[in-house]
């Protein structure tokens, strides 16, 4: 009897240590679940923008550091607008698709073309903006954006651009020697230094980074904007990789809505004087 009633007692133990363990488990388990939920919703919570900073006024840096520019604002505003921390990862121009695959950041924000050649990589928003792409040379020099004026010519370009595309398309076979660069402030300190005879970029950026300048002074615009949407594209986007649909649907309808409100128009005028933003 009492060796029934002992081995009962124990039994009894036993089972309530298991009952114990096996809540102290399951709520350990909860809990790990909850702090993986909370990191998975903070994650959600950020958008990663890969940009190469020297293409003023897009984007470009303050002498503190800071970024600024029309790309820059528009990304904050897209950040703000669905209630996401903007994060800027900074890359090289040639190098951004490759990073935003290896998945460095979220979308392309830089003033990237929307090509059908990028397309093939890569996926884009609807346009945001469309900027004209004109040459730059020393006024006077009576050089044209034409294979013709410029064979022997040096032309510099930024590497892996659209207008990278065009001239090694249309100018580089008859006879111009294009120059490449990293980025857009070496190609102004060549076209200065006399290293070049003319450069191709966005119609803001040679104003605002190189003709409104003291190096700027002796240069100008040389011939109509280039024409070609095979190479030039349709105006720029956010790139982003096109297995991110579900991302891709929430900044189209940011950028859409801030399209409507006038934020995109407003945008526009502060840094151009004119609304360049695609209708």
């Amino acid at each position: 009897m009492v060796t029934t009633m002992n081995t009962k007692m124990i039994r009894y133990a036993r089972a309530v240590r298991l009952a114990g363990l096996a809540g102290l488990l399951g709520a350990g388990l909860g809990m790990t679940a909850g702090v993986a939920h909370a990191q998975s919703a903070q994650g959600a919570q950020t958008l990663r923008f890969g940009v190469e900073a020297s293409y003023p006024p897009f984007e470009s840096k303050t002498a503190s550091g800071e970024l600024q520019g029309f790309d820059i604002d528009i990304g904050n505003a897209v950040c703000q607008r669905l209630q996401m921390k903007c994060v800027w990862v900074e890359n090289s121009f040639d190098g951004l698709i490759a990073a935003l695959e290896a998945r460095k950041f979220d979308a392309i924000n830089s003033a990237m073309n929307i090509t059908e050649k990028r397309r093939q990589q890569i996926d884009f928003t609807p346009a945001i903006y469309v900027m004209p792409i004109q040459m730059v040379a020393k006024r006077g020099s009576g050089l044209q954006p034409t294979p013709a004026s410029l064979k022997g010519k040096h032309i510099g370009v930024l590497q892996g651009s659209t207008q990278e595309d065009y001239v090694r398309k249309h100018w580089a076979p008859e006879g111009v020697s294009i120059v490449t660069y990293e980025n857009q402030d070496q190609i102004f300190a060549d076209l200065a230094a006399g290293r070049l005879d003319g450069a191709v970029q966005e119609v803001q950026t040679a104003t605002d980074g190189f003709l409104s300048k003291p190096q700027g002074k002796d240069f100008d615009f040389a011939g109509a904007p280039l024409k070609d949407p095979a190479t030039l594209g349709e105006g720029t986007g956010f790139g982003m990789r096109k297995t991110d649909a579900a991302l891709k649907a929430k900044v189209v309808a940011a950028l859409d809505a801030l399209r409507k409100d006038g934020t995109l128009a407003k945008l526009s005028m502060k840094y151009f004087g004119r609304d360049i933003i695609a209708k």
